[in-house]
């Protein structure tokens, strides 16, 4: 069963998007989606609220997402959060493994 996290970084003065732009060229997020059971780790951006970033964070199950929790990388995730003064906002969704219903399918264009 996937756990996905959504988490919502909000900052002032620009500073969410700073903190994703960081994380992103400094390699870090790579070496998040190269850890072993990351399914995606994605920055996006509201349309609406220019001091928000959203990240969707997916993990392969529980256990991957906990050794991820235990590794180094989360204090560098975590001295950046510092370093732009960010608060979070977190949704966890797990997956049930049954794919889109047939109900839904004639709302998807692929």
């Amino acid at each position: 069963m996937a756990v996905t996290i959504n988490i919502y970084y909000s900052g002032k003065n620009g500073n969410a998007r700073k903190f994703a732009e960081e994380m992103t060229k400094s390699g870090t997020a790579d070496d998040i989606r190269a850890e072993e059971g990351n399914l995606r780790y994605d920055y996006f951006f509201p349309m609406n609220d220019n001091e928000t970033v959203l990240l969707i964070d997916s993990w392969k199950n529980q256990h991957a997402l906990d050794v991820h929790h235990a590794s180094p990388m989360m204090q560098k995730i975590a001295q950046l959060r510092d370093k732009y003064d960010l608060h979070m906002k977190i949704e966890r969704y797990e997956s049930d493994d049954l794919g889109v219903p047939a109900t839904d399918c004639e709302f998807i264009r692929e």
